[in-house]
Formats: structure tokens, sequence, C-alpha cells
């Protein structure tokens, strides 16, 4: 199937969208100042320890502490220390050929045996802020690349259990040891299978000029602060999901263009051809119908062919899909059928949605009746499948007696929440009217010879229309300016702004 990546940046945000076959699948929203994603490494201190959880808060210069559990140590956080007390006097290089690695701590032992509060201490995000709670970390530090995953004072070379030919198994780990530093260990990706090892060395030097640029960034530190960061979210997305099943990627930011062609000449030469630099004035996710498609997807009511839809409930405990046949057929002589017909769409639809909103935690999927015990399981082998496309780690349990389906997945960050349903205009103080007045207000102090007007379509309908007369050939007359009238689907009724050519907020 085709695979598309669309990206609108600007130099405050950046908005990926993946398609598969023209249908929105994944979408993600990244902030200028995204401090604390997973990946980012920090320096931080040691708060308090919570003898009872066995685990200890520390500070990354976040608004609440970061929770660290014992088990999230690793077991050469003795390593870790000694490299970072060194590391800090000056006495230590990002060569690890010649550190001597202290001994590992017990997989079961109390948090208190190893920190004590004050410490200084380098942690990872595995886990973003989410609602009251800080973030999740770890201090068994690693370095992801496209291929291979770099992990500091281990020697061990392991293998992704998604490989399962003990034959490639085996001549990948041959292969890694055989070029691997000393000091560190590897863990060996999925798509690493069937690579040759020119670039599966290529991968691991990319991660060690990484490394050196972690070892700098602690050598300058001595407080809470962020010393390493991962790649631009859409070069890390990239490296995650790219494959020959894409087509094209289409950037409408000039910098973070040039950065993800040099990256994908990097992992695969040549691939940066189909890397299209989108200069039109129509919004790219307007041009590429990504709008349309997340106005579509992101509401409570989700719509399914012929009739069916799902109900997505949020609470704080729990997500809720309640699957709807609609005014799908449903005498008594097709009802099994129609049921079994609904369920496997709702699957298939279920699967997208996690992934489009990123939903974590448990989930609970109230499916439609069905009698049949080979019907459910049918059910859940399509839940499975269409699952297998999620890289966050879930586990899906059959369908209960009651209809239900229970899973839980992987979360990292906060859901996508778009609000997607707008209040009626009517209630509003603001009037339609009182709009133009105050887009005509704002055009008649600006300075520029060319302006664009970005509104709702019925706005834009309302402001362009007319052959021999409209309020844009009006204004264009009294205000002398070009004006260039913007429909934005994403936009709600009332919603406007003006910019510039360079689509800069005037």
């Amino acid at each position: 199937m085709r695979t598309e990546l669309v990206i609108s940046a600007s130099s405050d945000r950046a908005d990926i969208a993946l398609l598969e076959g023209g249908r929105l699948q994944e979408l993600i929203k990244e902030k200028g100042d995204d401090s604390f994603s997973v990946g980012d490494v920090y320096l931080g201190t040691v708060k308090k320890l919570a003898t009872g959880l066995n685990a200890a808060f520390v500070d990354v210069g976040y608004e609440k502490d970061a929770f660290l559990h014992y088990q999230d140590l690793g077991p050469q956080i003795n390593s870790w220390q000694s490299y970072l007390r060194r590391t800090l006097k000056g006495k230590q290089q990002s060569n690890l050929t010649n550190f001597k690695n202290e001994a590992n701590i017990q997989k079961e032992g109390n948090i208190g045996d190893v920190l004590k509060q004050g410490d200084q201490i380098l942690v990872q995000i595995t886990k973003e802020p989410i609602s009251t709670k800080g973030p999740r970390i770890t201090a068994e530090l690693s370095i992801a690349g496209r291929f291979v995953v770099l992990v500091p004072f281990s020697n061990r070379v392991s293998v992704s259990q998604k490989i399962r030919d003990r034959e490639e198994k085996d001549k990948l780990k041959n292969l890694v040891r055989s070029i691997k530093p000393k000091g560190f260990g590897v863990i060996i990706r999925t798509v690493a299978k069937g690579q040759s090892a020119e670039e599966l060395q290529a991968d691991l030097k990319s991660l060690l000029r990484k490394w050196k640029v972690l070892h700098k960034g602690v050598k300058r530190s001595n407080k809470p602060v962020r010393i390493f960061s991962e790649m631009n979210r859409a070069s890390a997305f990239l490296r995650d999901v790219f494959d020959d099943s894409f087509s094209s990627i289409t950037i409408d930011n000039q910098d973070l263009y040039e950065e993800v062609k040099e990256y994908l000449d990097e992992i695969q030469p040549g691939a940066s051809k189909m890397v299209k630099h989108y200069t039109g004035q129509m919004p790219l996710f307007q041009f590429a119908s990504v709008d349309r498609q997340i106005k579509g997807a992101f509401g409570r009511s989700v719509s399914m062919p012929k009739g069916a839809y799902l109900i997505i409930e949020h609470t704080e405990a729990m997500h809720v899909v309640d699957v709807n046949s609609g005014n799908r057929t449903n005498t008594a002589e097709n009802q099994e059928a129609n049921a079994l017909q609904v369920n496997l769409l709702a699957a298939e639809e279920v699967a997208r949605q996690l992934r489009l909103r990123d939903m974590g935690g448990i989930v609970v999927v109230d499916f439609i009746d069905m009698n049949s015990a080979e019907n459910r399981k049918a059910v859940y082998e399509k839940m499975r499948d269409e699952m297998k496309k999620d890289r966050a780690r879930h586990k899906i349990l059959p369908i209960s007696r009651f209809g239900l389906m229970e899973l839980t997945r992987q979360r990292v960050r906060p859901e996508t929440n778009i609000t997607t349903r707008e209040e009626n205009p009517d209630n509003l103080v603001e009037a339609p009217i009182q709009i133009i007045e105050a887009i005509k207000s704002k055009l008649a102090t600006l300075d520029k010879r060319e302006v664009y007007i970005h509104v709702h379509p019925f706005l834009e309908a309302y402001i362009t229309k007319g052959y021999f007369s409209s309020i844009k050939k009006t204004w264009q007359s009294e205000l002398h300016k070009k004006l260039v009238v913007v429909p934005r689907d994403a936009y709600t009724m009332l919603e406007w702004k003006v910019k510039d050519r360079e689509n800069k907020t005037l």
C-alpha cells in the first residue's frame, strides 16, 4: 500500500501526518518547545526517596519531579554513576575502552542502597508528562538508530524478538560483535534484517557520534538540564517507520525539508528524491486533504461504511469504544452475519483510531453481540492483524461472553485530542457580521500590499462571492491592497487569521 508523509511546520511547531492509501493513519503534533520528549537525556538531581514504592523522585527541571523506579535503574547504574562523577571532574573521555565497569546491582534490591538524596544522575525520558503526573524516566540510557540501538556500559548483543529466523539472528549477532566498540552493547532492531555490514556499521558510527555529543553535554552541565535531545520528531518518526512502501514526503518548511533530505540520504542513498518542498499558498494540510480527514476522525462519533459508527469516550481510568450498526440490515436471519461484518469493520477502525489519537492505557471495546464462538475468534484475529501495524507495545484479550474486548496499549505521551465540535454561532456574543468588521479593521492597520485572509469556508464564500461586487473587491478598492481569501477546513466558524506571503501571522 502506498505510504505518504505530509509535514506542515513553522518555527514553533510541526504537524506530521502519515497516510496509507490516501487515508490518515497517524498524526503527531510537535511544539517548538517540546521539552521532556521520549528519548531526551537529562542531568537530574535526586530530590526524594520513596522507599515504600522502591523509587526516587528526580528533579529534571519540570514543574513536577520525574519518577524513577528501582527496576528502571538498570543493572549498570553503578558504572553510570562512576562515569558521571569522573566526567564532571574532567577525568573521563567519551572513549570507554579503558573504563573500568563497576559491579552490577541486584535485580531485586532497595533504591536506598544505590541512590541518596542530592545525588546527581543521568536519566532518559521514557514517558512524557501526562495530566497531573511528571515524566517517567530510566537510568539505563540508550541511543536509537535506524538499524541498531547503542547501550553504553554493556557488552551484550541482542536481537529483536520479531526476527524469528535463527540463522538470520546468528548472522546479525556475529556481524555486530565484529564491529561494535568495546564498552558498548548493541540491540539489533527488526529493520536490520537483510541489511549489509556496511549499512550496520554506518548506523553504528552515527550513534557513536551522538554519544560524543552526549558526553560533551555532560561535561558542560552541573544542574538539572537537558543535555541530549533526540533528533527532530519528523526525522525520529522516519527512522522508525520508513520503508519501501513510502512514495512521497511533502514538507512546507525549507529548513525541515533540507534536514529530512539529508537524513534520508544518510539512511538510504537516493531516497531523498521522494522529498518535495511545498510552496503553494493553500495550507499544506488542506491541499493534501488532511484537515478534512482530521475533522471526520477526531470527534466523539466516528463514521464507518454503510451507516455503522463508533462512539469513543475517554475517562481518567480507561478509554471506552462502543460499536454501533446504525441503519444496517438487522433482520433475524441476517443478525449474526450483520454483527460479524460490522465488528470486522470496527476492529479495523479501532486499530486506526488507537494509532491516530495515540490512545494509551486500558481500552475496552464493546462489540455487537455475536452468538458464534467462531465469529468472536474471527474478530479477535482481525484485531490482532490490524494492531501489528502499531509500533506501540500492546496486549489484546479475546472477546468475552459479554461482547467486550479488553486491550492495553503503551502510553508514552499525552493523547492527541482535537476538538471538532463547534459551539452554535447563534449562542455566541460575537456574530459573523462582527468578524467581518474585525477583519476589515485589522487590514486597515497593515502596511502590506498583499495580504492573505484565512477563514472558515462559509466566511470565505461570504467574503468573495458576487460577480460584479463582493466584500473582497470593496476592501481591495478601499484599502488599496491585493487580498487573497483562503478557505480553511480546519477552522471553526468564527476563527480567522491574517497572514503574509510567507505564511507568517500579521
